[in-house]
């Protein structure tokens, strides 16, 4: 394990010691890179060589790929193999032509689940995926495997990926080296210690000096202020780490702000007066422009407002080309997108596309189709496109620096709400500012805003890591595949060893040193109130049982309470008049939506006032009542102004008055314990002592802090044997299923097996459909309809209108229901999480492109289904599609199901489907 974080300038360290040299195979390698090497890369590099596994943590455009470069060249020149794994396909596909260019195509190969190349040569790029499952068959294919490549192996805290990443370096053959690259994460060492114990030797290399210097600035109206004070001891800029105090905010830029602040006589700019305009985003871009700030990339966190912007630079008439440099872009925009149908161009918004690239103008995010965002990275990378509108999307992995990041905003949707840019998310976004190789420095600008203040920016800005957090949880595809592998024991020794679990560990030693001063703190305690049997001892338990007694019984009322809203919501109808007597919306209110939803109802409603939106049991102190009923047209618009107001205005003229609100219900329950305590109390003896109430204040400590240690030592417990807990849960789940045999050693059946080839969030509820022949008898056409409610996910919570365009489907989808009811009841029953239910939002469009529809019909299906789908969601959903169709093919008992299946994949890979297929 090497020590020094931050090792100093190229031939030399701030330790005095020698300067790392390269070895002559590794000064052999870097001949071909056309720069020197920086320190933590030889430092990694000469660790490989020497036979360590390595974990190279530095920012991004650091260098650390040329580590996993290294380990690449030392395969090849030992006559081995490597394996290059990244998280996602767009990254695989990125880093197969850079190792192409590098080492030729016959030395290379590519497996993304998608496509094949050259599976067999002796260095294979691929998502992390396709190694885990490799690994699971005992493929032929690990045979003469000496290192492997984790880039972006601190992906392993993403919540839906991250257990792969552990279960390979879990089960990967002692004697491969790997070579981890991470972002910076402030617990490498952490990281690196576990690594070593599930490894063996592991040399952890931290860098945080970027090899371009970042310069923070904010923009205010038209001028862009540098944010920290130049003059200030510490350089603020650069400085990998720094404390609070040493953060000095550009006092002119913070003059600026309280200037505009007070334009109005107020501190917060908005509330009164004049509203606020941000500067226009064609304005920003001609200002970066004059600065020679371009290219620029400018996150904006929405898909919509990424499009909005390029529209807005179209609308002023901007144009950052010349003709030459348009012709060019012509000629590549027709090499990428010669393949896509001439047919789809139109809904794909092509001509618009077309025209802002020719201007050097470009959007970029998931909801683009594949060969459009490939063409925006190959046009900006080669200084075609020079202002680029993204969403968070792009600062991972996608090799596209620019000199300048914008940030219109330090607020993001995180999938259930609007949060604040963490100083880890802050980091990666303005990580990819700077290229190196062109630029002496990069720059971050941040736009100012109501609310947005200097200092807070200062702090994001000086705060360069952020802790990297296991996401390993048991699911029942790992249960059969390590069981089938090791067996029950070894299986639960591996789930010990996982980095979740050191993590726990490590956890309950902080637990069980304060379980330790609380106990010593107790005895003194203990002490001062008379010993152990003392009587102001019982009583002041007494007392304490009696407060604990009162409170359950008032959390009782309150569950009865919640209980009876929750009833009175399932009931609701659309249509019915309701009485909100709570929460924000008081008042009458119109079903428009209903929700019977048993565990959370959110009828959707209409106010009097014209407010549409969610109603909970939180609004109800007391059962929601029907006062009466509105008559709603079929189609009911609550979603626009009109809408809503329409519908409000017919409410109002029912002329109902809302009841009085009414008192809160309080429960009686059983009150025998309370008023049993209440007597033993009153008689007890200790309440003449004469000291009572300075020892009841000590006996409240000691109640207080006996509580808090039974609590630390509840979660100790679970801490220390929580995934086995869960693992147990499963087995026992799928022994009862049939998956496993009975017994103390299980082992898989054939059903079981089967399971093992199913790769999908929904893995358990896929293998009872086709186990138990829900989806036999379909068309191609109809089990891709049928299949995608397993994988789709909806983005919003907005109901589906069509459920499924034939009697076979309709079929079919209620089949799966009841089986995935079944299935959560099951779950739940044992306590493990509950398989998400089927979303019927693809089918329609789903079914309409496999039958050989045009992308322009699907799209519109799915849109009078209910969910309006972007071409790039369209692509993307359809391949998780192939995905799983894939894995029924080749996991079905029923030789019927597996060739519809095969059939499946074929109408659904082609076209815009079908074009650029490594993509993401």
């Amino acid at each position: 394990m090497t020590g020094d974080p931050t090792p100093g300038p190229a031939g030399n360290d701030e330790t005095g010691t020698a300067p790392l040299v390269p070895t002559p195979q590794l000064a052999e390698f870097a001949t071909g890179l056309g720069f020197p090497l920086d320190p933590f890369q030889i430092e990694a590099c000469r660790a490989l060589e020497g036979g360590h596994s390595v974990l190279v943590c530095a920012p991004t455009g650091a260098g650390k790929t040329v580590v996993g470069e290294f380990a690449v060249y030392l395969a090849l020149q030992g006559g081995s193999k490597c394996f290059y794994t990244t998280p996602i396909k767009a990254l695989s596909n990125q880093k197969y032509a850079d190792l192409c260019a590098r080492h030729g195509r016959d030395s290379v190969g590519l497996l993304t689940g998608d496509q094949s190349i050259n599976s067999d040569a002796p260095v294979v790029v691929m998502t992390t995926e396709v190694l885990r499952n490799m690994i699971y068959a005992s493929s032929t294919a690990l045979i003469g495997l000496t290192h492997v490549v984790m880039d972006e192996v601190h992906f392993l805290a993403d919540r839906f990926r991250g257990a792969v990443w552990e279960e390979v370096i879990l089960h990967l053959p002692e004697d491969v080296r790997l070579a981890s690259l991470s972002a910076t994460v402030s617990n490498a060492e952490e990281f690196g210690d576990w690594m070593t114990t599930v490894r063996g030797d592991t040399t952890v290399v931290v860098d945080e000096v970027r090899p371009i210097p970042l310069h923070q600035h904010m923009m205010l109206g038209s001028r862009i202020y540098d944010l920290f004070d130049r003059r200030a001891d510490t350089d603020t800029d650069t400085a990998p780490t720094r404390r609070r105090r040493d953060i000095v905010v550009n006092p002119e830029l913070a003059s600026a702000v309280r200037q505009r602040q007070s334009l109005s006589g107020m501190d917060r700019w908005g509330e009164r007066g004049p509203r606020f305009r941000p500067p226009p985003r064609p304005e920003v871009i001609v200002r970066l422009d004059r600065d020679g700030l371009l290219p620029a990339i400018t996150f904006v966190f929405s898909r919509a407002g990424c499009d909005a912007a390029v529209q807005q630079c179209l609308r002023s008439g901007l144009h950052l080309t010349d003709e030459t440099e348009a012709a060019e872009i012509r000629r590549i925009v027709d090499e990428h997108t010669r393949d896509l149908p001439r047919g789809d161009l139109e809904v794909l918004g092509y001509a618009s596309w077309r025209t802002a690239l020719e201007r050097g103008i470009a959007a970029h995010h998931a909801g683009m189709l594949p060969a459009f965002r490939h063409t925006v990275e190959e046009l900006f990378v080669r200084g075609l496109v020079r202002a680029v509108f993204a969403t968070e999307t792009l600062a991972l992995g996608i090799n596209m620096p620019a000199r300048t990041v914008v940030l219109e905003k330090l607020v993001k949707f995180n999938g259930d709400t609007h949060a604040e840019l963490t100083p880890g998310e802050y980091t990666q976004l303005t990580g990819r500012a700077g290229r190196r190789g062109i630029d002496v420095e990069g720059h971050a600008v941040v736009l100012w805003q109501p609310g947005i203040e200097p200092a807070a920016v200062a702090g994001l800005a000086s705060t360069r890591t952020f802790p990297l957090r296991s996401s390993f949880r048991p699911s029942y595809n790992m249960a059969v595949n390590l069981i089938d592998a090791v067996g029950v024991e070894r299986s639960r020794a591996l789930l010990e060893m996982s980095f979740a679990q050191f993590q726990a560990d490590k956890s309950v030693v902080g637990l069980k040193r304060g379980i330790d001063r609380n106990e010593a703190t107790l005895a003194q305690l203990r002490d001062q109130l008379g010993g152990e049997g003392s009587e102001i001892l019982d009583y002041l338990r007494l007392r304490a049982e009696l407060t604990d007694a009162e409170r359950a019984h008032e959390r009782r009322g309150k569950q009865d309470r919640r209980a009876a809203a929750v009833a009175s919501l399932v009931t609701l109808r659309r249509g019915d008049i309701i009485a909100v007597p709570a929460g924000k919306h008081t008042g009458l209110a119109v079903v428009v939506l209903p929700d019977t939803d048993a565990g959370d109802p959110r009828p959707q409603v209409v106010t009097a006032d014209a407010w549409s939106g969610r109603l909970s049991a939180g609004d109800f102190p007391t059962p929601a009542t029907v006062l009466g009923t509105l008559r709603l047209p079929r189609h009911v618009d609550h979603r626009t102004g009109r809408g809503r107001r329409d519908i409000a205005s017919a409410l109002r003229s029912k002329g109902l008055v809302p009841p009085r609100r009414p008192k809160r219900s309080t429960s009686k329950g059983d009150t025998r314990e309370i008023d049993a305590l209440r007597r033993e109390l009153k008689h007890h003896p200790a309440r003449k002592h004469p000291d009572l109430d300075s020892l009841a204040r000590a006996g409240e400590r000691y109640h207080r802090l006996l509580r808090e240690t039974q609590q630390q030592r509840r979660k100790a417990a679970a801490a220390t044997d929580s995934l086995a807990r869960t693992f147990e849960r499963i087995v026992a789940l799928l022994t009862e299923r049939g998956y496993l045999t009975e017994g103390d050693d299980p082992a898989t059946t054939e059903a079981g097996e089967r399971l093992a080839r199913i790769y999908t969030e929904s893995d358990l509820l896929v293998a009872e459909c086709v186990r138990r022949r829900a989806w036999a008898g379909l068309s191609a056409a109809e089990l891709a309809a049928v299949a995608s409610a397993v994988i789709y996910e909806s983005r919003t919570d907005e109901p589906v209108t069509v459920v499924g365009p034939t009697g076979s489907i309709r079929h079919a989808l209620a089949e799966t229901t009841r089986i995935c009811d079944g299935l959560r009841a099951d779950e739940i029953r044992h306590r493990l999480p509950p398989t998400r239910e089927p979303d019927l939002g693809f089918v329609t469009a789903a079914y309409t492109w496999a039958s050989t529809a045009s992308l322009t019909e699907a799209l519109v299906a799915a849109e009078a289904a209910g969910k309006e789908l972007s071409p790039g969601d369209f692509v993307r959903w359809c391949r998780q599609l192939i995905d799983l169709l894939d894995q029924i093919r080749t996991c079905a008992d029923d030789p019927e199901l597996a060739r519809t299946a095969g059939k499946a994949v074929g109408a659904v890979r082609r076209g815009v489907v079908a074009v650029d297929p490594t993509a993401e």
